[in-house]
């Protein structure tokens, strides 16, 4: 006998990992260690023109990935 048919799905559906999901969560995971490797590099620095690079570094990977992670929560609300 053949399986009813479902009108209603209540449970969420696994949603098929994109291409470019994929990319953008790698490049998270990789954003993420260059954040670590620039606090460790900012304890480490000594002298002020160092602090200062490493400070705009560390506040570039932050935009970096806030960006990534936004655009990973649109692709999951996107149809």
């Amino acid at each position: 006998m053949p399986e009813p048919l479902r009108l209603f799905s209540f449970g969420r559906r696994p949603k098929v990992q994109s291409a470019e999901r994929q990319e953008l969560l790698q490049s998270l995971a990789a954003t993420r260690v260059q954040i670590t490797q620039a606090y460790c590099g900012f304890d480490s620095a000594q002298d002020p023109d160092l602090v200062e690079s490493f400070v705009y570094e560390i506040n570039a990977l932050q935009s970096r990935y806030s960006y990534l992670l936004r655009r990973i929560k649109e692709l999951e609300v996107a149809p």
